[in-house]
């Protein structure tokens, strides 16, 4: 008969902590817990030595990414439910506000409270998509090695940085950054810069 001993030491606290005990196992080692109180301080000091290794490893998730997954899913959302499809202009450096007016002048177009970066997509195909883009501060460093992302600001004032170069942009403004190059955007205007985004397959 195994004693809590032998239990602390066979690496199955580790195990049961870690979810990878089988069903029986689990409910064995369940019941050792109750039974001796040293099994059940031995998990919970390795619930705490996990929970603290987690926290310094952590890594900080890209906060670009949020905003656009959710832009996806309710992209989806409106096809689904009889949306027309659309194909915005490829922006260019002679683009103008007004060649998205269709798609700016929309009610559901709008930056909802709280959202720190905020998109909606307007128009989908394999090679293109194209959103309206709210940034309240900042969007963090990328680098695009397949695809090419294109800048028309609509409101607010902004910052690119493209490596170590800044780009200062108002309204009206078209950018576009280079392929394999490091770049962020810092909001420079009170209010969120809104920008038409496209990334065009490269």
């Amino acid at each position: 008969m195994k004693t809590a001993k032998d239990y602390i030491n066979s690496g199955m606290l580790e195990q049961y902590v870690l979810g990878c005990t089988s069903p029986a196992e689990t409910t064995e080692i369940a019941l050792m817990a109750v039974a001796y109180p040293a099994i059940k301080v031995e998990i919970e000091a390795i619930e705490r030595s996990l929970e603290a290794y987690a926290i310094a490893h952590a890594v900080e998730p890209n906060p670009i990414i949020k905003p656009f997954l959710l832009a996806v899913v309710d992209y989806t959302e409106r096809m689904k439910n009889g949306e027309p499809v659309t194909v915005p202009p490829v922006l260019h450096e002679n683009s103008f506000i007004e060649d998205y007016a269709p798609w700016l002048n929309r009610s559901d177009m709008i930056l909802p409270d709280n959202e720190d970066i905020f998109a909606k997509i307007i128009g989908y195909t394999p090679e293109a998509v194209t959103a309206i883009v709210w940034i309240k501060e900042y969007a963090p460093q990328e680098v695009h090695d397949h695809e090419f992302e294109k800048f028309l600001v609509v409101e607010g004032s902004c910052n690119i940085i493209v490596e170590d170069k800044i780009h200062t942009l108002i309204p009206g403004d078209y950018f576009a950054i280079p392929l394999h190059k490091k770049h962020l955007v810092k909001v420079t205007s009170i209010i969120p810069c809104k920008v038409i985004l496209q990334r065009i397959a490269a």
